[in-house]
């Protein structure tokens, strides 16, 4: 499932395909500059959205072999909650 399809799934429960765009565009921004600031996002029964530190390291060029050195870095994160990971593995 795509955004696309996402919004068609929501417009069949609201009845209006420009409500629902603007309703899942309205979440997914909300998540996105609240993750970017550092403050994670709760969503019970669904999981967690926060920002983790990805420590430098160093990497190898794989069709040269020389080292590289990977700056820090934070990139985005999700923990599933318990009732999701349930209905994933057919518990519910």
């Amino acid at each position: 499932m795509n955004k696309r399809d996402l919004i068609d799934a929501i417009s069949g429960r609201l009845g209006d395909k420009k409500t629902a765009t603007e309703a899942v565009n309205a979440v997914l921004d909300t998540i996105q500059q609240t993750v970017a600031k550092g403050d994670k996002v709760a969503i019970t029964g669904f999981g967690v959205f926060e920002k983790a530190e990805r420590a430098a390291r160093t990497a190898r060029n794989p069709s040269t072999g020389a080292t590289i050195n990977v700056p820090a870095s934070f990139v985005p994160k999700f923990r599933p909650g318990a009732d999701f990971k349930a209905l994933v593995n057919g518990e519910k």
